[in-house]
């Protein structure tokens, strides 16, 4: 069967997590085409500038980066809008789509390569810091809704839901725990993970901690 999507991923990366959930609520279907990163086949590098995932092939179109890839989806396939209408809150999303990226998941990439436990002492507390600031700075604020918008889910939400599904894992292989006073946070994972488009998409802790582990050799 021929898709006029394919996507290029890798089972446990959280921003090509990203992109299918955001399929996955607009209802789209891609060939997924899933590439072994550390044996990464010879065409893939002549599709992928910089030879990582996700990558998004549309006819013609080569789109890398998550979150290009996500708006471009959106855009390409109004219905069910994963962006507000507003200019006001579509800037904020990008803001907390831009938090994800070079707060939660660039501290948690430098983490997880670390091997002085000073220096991953320092990551894990900047972890933690970051999941705080979220608390207070969006769920707590939020209103008239369970996500980080209020009652309209968006790609704010899609980007930063990998990196929580991930979370058991990232506390098997380190010191690292969801602090006990985000309650907020919490309440946001479960309504998250509660939609049927993300269910369909989602994995076990176990099944994260075991992937992981052959892949770290761990």
């Amino acid at each position: 069967m021929m898709h006029d999507l394919q996507l290029y991923t890798f089972k446990l990366c959280p921003y090509a997590h990203r992109v299918r959930l955001a399929l996955a609520e607009k209802g789209q279907m891609a060939e997924q085409i899933e590439i072994d990163l550390k044996n990464k086949p010879a065409d893939f590098t002549t599709l992928s500038p910089h030879g990582r995932v996700p990558l998004l092939v549309h006819g013609g179109l080569k789109l890398w980066e998550s979150a290009v890839i996500l708006e471009y989806l959106d855009e390409a396939f109004p219905e069910h809008p994963l962006m507000p209408s507003q200019p006001a809150d579509r800037a904020n999303a990008r803001l907390w789509i831009d938090f994800a990226n070079s707060r939660l998941f660039a501290a948690t990439h430098r983490l997880i390569f670390a091997t002085d436990e000073a220096i991953r002492r320092e990551l894990i507390a900047e972890i933690v810091e970051n999941v705080r600031f979220l608390e207070h700075a969006a769920v707590r604020r939020r209103e008239g809704g369970p996500y980080l918008l209020g009652t309209q889910f968006t790609l704010a939400d899609i980007a930063l839901y990998p990196w929580f599904e991930q979370a058991a894992a990232l506390a098997h292989f380190s010191a690292f725990k969801i602090p006990t006073d985000c309650s907020g946070v919490a309440r946001w994972c479960d309504a998250v993970a509660t939609r049927p488009a993300v269910q369909g998409c989602a994995r076990s802790d176990d099944w994260y901690v075991e992937g992981y582990q052959r892949y770290l050799g761990a």
